[in-house]
């Protein structure tokens, strides 16, 4: 197994993660691109010379995003997709305008915290409907394009907050209104998407996916606060202690760039390096009836 101790690690920036890679002729796409560590992610990917999608719910903020890009790296290859992750159309069109036969990454990094209670389509709780389903439902509308030659990777940002629940109450899942917590939901999510990422990883890996999941950094300020009063205000007390959005970019440049993943794929990152997630998250059991679940939800088999 490739040695990661003396590569990267958690000071590692965006930028010093791609310094030596070579994607171009690369198609990558990643959610929530238009602002925090999304951003900085796409960004760094583009300069490597891989051909970038930014994939947004706001297209004007998603072009200003790509505008900001160009400016700091021009002639690089950027654009910006409409993207509702709450939306299962807004999800089957933008699979249907992706324009190639094949797509190396994808990288779910879009989310949300906190905010009053809110439902997306099939009656979903807001939090776990876009960060879990919105991105169960746009890896399965590209997974042939992911497939195509031999397998494209997944990289699904996550959270230590996966740890917060010790176990995946599934009779809570998603939260009603009545139960709602705007932490609690957001454990859910991120608990959900280091699961995801190790079943479609035992699903797909033997057709040559790679899927991992991530922590990208300790409360960094970023939008995803942004229906949050109190979060926004936690993370301005404790933002001295915290990584800055080009440096929680770095481990998602890594997942999705690294040459050996695929010796550690299904693994949990933070840092830069894997990491041994919570007890739940590694239960495959959890992950497999989490995946069943997900497709009662979204009607599929």
């Amino acid at each position: 197994m490739q040695d990661w101790s003396g590569t990267f690690g958690a000071r590692t920036t965006a930028d010093e993660a791609v310094a030596d890679r070579d994607l171009s002729g690369q198609l990558m796409i990643v959610t929530g691109a238009n602002s925090g560590i999304g951003f900085h992610t796409a960004r760094a990917l583009a300069s490597a010379g891989a051909r970038v999608v930014f994939a947004c719910r706001d297209s004007a903020a998603g072009a200003a995003a790509v505008e900001r890009t160009l400016a700091a790296h021009p002639g690089v290859l950027a654009e910006v997709s409409l993207l509702d992750l709450g939306s299962r159309q807004s999800i089957s069109d933008f699979a249907q305008r992706i324009d190639a036969d094949s797509v190396d990454t994808l990288i779910c990094n879009a989310g949300l915290f906190g905010g009053p209670y809110q439902e997306v389509d099939g009656a979903l709780e807001r939090t776990v409907g876009v960060s879990h389903v919105g991105h169960f439902l746009l890896v399965r509308a590209l997974l042939p394009e992911l497939l195509a030659q031999g397998g494209g990777r997944v990289v699904m940002v996550a959270s230590e907050s996966h740890r917060t629940p010790s176990k995946l109450d599934f009779d809570r899942l998603p939260l009603t209104a009545a139960q709602y917590s705007g932490f609690v939901a957001y454990g859910q999510a991120k608990l959900c998407n280091v699961l995801f990422a190790s079943e479609l990883q035992r699903r797909y890996g033997g057709e040559g996916l790679t899927a991992c999941s991530l922590h990208p950094g300790s409360m960094i300020p970023t939008n995803i606060a942004r229906s949050s009063s109190l979060a926004g205000f936690v993370m301005k007390l404790i933002s001295p202690f915290t990584k800055d959005l080009n440096t929680g970019a770095a481990t998602s440049i890594v997942c999705a760039t690294h040459p050996h993943l695929e010796e550690i794929s299904g693994r949990y990152f933070s840092d830069c390096r894997p990491k041994l997630p919570s007890a739940e998250a590694s239960d495959g059991a959890v992950a497999e009836r989490l995946w069943k679940r997900t497709e009662e939800w979204v009607g599929a088999s």
